[in-house]
């Protein structure tokens, strides 16, 4: 009963695509006709709107931890789970929900912005693995994808040494969808075909 509840909020609200509700209400008509056709920050942005784009990623992100911290004391007490793990149900469904939401066919985000969003309820060394690794390989490589990738695989080891198995497994799971949603990228950058920061389309 209470994951189920976890579960479904959490995806509801994953599946708002504030990237392209917020793109079109500011007048930058449908992001899923440019670029790479997504809906996250990072398709915002090629609209030339950086308002938008930074909007779409606060707004992406919340929608992870939003449900959490509604769904937190409702299920603290709840004799089938200890609530903090069903809490992180709600940021997975979220997450899925981003990636996968009903309202556009089951085609969403990449997911970066949501993972984030969940990584919020982590231990600080979870919060802060993030950041530091992707801003590190950014730099040394200036490819955007290949530093989120890592980042996420940081977060889980993080997690592994220094909170449960259930958050770490909740972690494990994001990463790897996260890795399927960025396969097309994935084949780019081992062709050596992928943009970099900064580069000109």
């Amino acid at each position: 009963m209470y994951e189920l509840l976890a579960i479904a909020f959490g995806y509801l609200c994953g599946s708002i695509p504030f990237g392209l509700i917020l793109a079109k209400l500011g007048g930058a008509g449908d992001v899923r006709s440019i670029g790479s056709g997504n809906i996250g920050a990072t398709n915002v942005l090629r609209t030339g709107r950086k308002g938008l784009a930074a909007l779409t990623l606060l707004f992406d992100a919340l929608k992870a931890l939003v449900p959490m911290i509604v769904i937190f004391p409702l299920v603290w007490d709840a004799p089938t789970r200890f609530g903090g793990d069903t809490m992180l149900l709600a940021g997975l469904a979220a997450f899925v929900g981003h990636c996968y939401p009903v309202w556009l066919g089951f085609k969403g985000g990449k997911g970066i912005a949501t993972f984030v969003g969940v990584l919020l309820v982590y231990p600080v060394a979870v919060i802060v693995a993030f950041p530091l690794v992707w801003l590190g390989i950014a730099f040394l490589t200036r490819y955007s994808s290949l530093a989120a990738l890592c980042a996420t695989v940081a977060t889980c080891i993080a997690a592994f040494f220094t909170t449960s198995l259930f958050a770490t497994t909740i972690l494990c799971i994001m990463t790897a969808l996260t890795f399927w949603r960025h396969r097309a990228n994935i084949s780019r950058l081992l062709a050596g075909s992928e943009g970099r920061i900064g580069q000109k389309e």
